[in-house]
């Protein structure tokens, strides 16, 4: 069995963002975060509830395993029982993030999806975010509009945490005195310099960086037989 690659440690990081989460539902937006939700499921996370964004409760292949009607999905959206896996267009040193606009609000250079669900996501539930393409424009000093809201804005609400941001060149979180972005770990061939230079704010870095942990053969079977046998995470991530 060959090694893992670029995009197989950017599932093994985005799958371990609902380690421990136990009973809840996973909302993975994005290809490799929808895989790496899958292989928790199948390892070490089998209360993880997946869902196929409609009605129905899934398993890791995508049959029907049970019935979650609109009003219960957004009782538990609402409560703190769903862990939902965003991206962003923009995000600050405190988690705050930007899908709506580039630019001035009211008159952007350009438009985006829009504000969506992401205020109530990210107070009324965990959620993490997946960056396929870490750079200076996406991790910025100064977000153009605040959809998702970080630590410097969340005042306290009840069920706000973002567990960690996974980019294509490392693992970030919060555990820092003011909350602010940490680089938790590298992914392997990544150096710190490289990270300091794709961010447009400064982030804490500790003295010495783990590396992104590896999968394990059964984790790279699992990934490459079973949840993405047709390779399509490289699309995302070709290194």
């Amino acid at each position: 069995m060959t090694g893992p690659t670029r995009a197989e440690y950017c599932v093994i990081a985005c799958a371990e963002a609902w380690r421990d989460d136990g009973e809840v539902l996973a909302s993975p937006m994005g290809l490799i975060p929808s895989i790496g939700a899958r292989l928790a499921r199948l390892t070490f996370a089998p209360e993880l509830l997946l869902t196929d964004g409609e009605a129905l409760l899934v398993r890791p292949d995508g049959t029907p395993e049970g019935w979650l009607p609109y009003r219960e999905h957004l009782a538990w959206v609402t409560g703190g029982r769903r862990h939902v896996m965003m991206g962003a267009s923009q995000i600050d040193r405190f988690g705050n993030q930007n899908i709506s606009c580039i630019g001035d609000w009211e008159r952007p250079r350009r438009q985006l999806l829009g504000v969506r669900g992401a205020p109530v996501n990210t107070l009324n539930n965990p959620t993490s975010y997946w960056i396929p393409r870490h750079s200076r424009r996406v991790f910025v000093d100064r977000i153009d509009m605040v959809c998702g809201v970080g630590y410097d804005r969340a005042a306290g609400a009840r069920y706000h945490r973002i567990p960690q941001v996974v980019s294509d060149l490392g693992v970030f979180d919060f555990a820092t005195p003011d909350r602010s972005m940490r680089l938790a770990s590298l992914h392997p061939g990544v150096t710190v310099e490289q990270v300091r230079e794709a961010t447009g704010f400064e982030l804490t870095v500790p003295d010495a960086v783990p590396a992104t942990r590896e999968p394990t053969d059964e984790e790279l079977r699992l990934i490459r037989e079973v949840v993405d046998p047709d390779g399509t995470r490289a699309r995302e991530v070709a290194a």
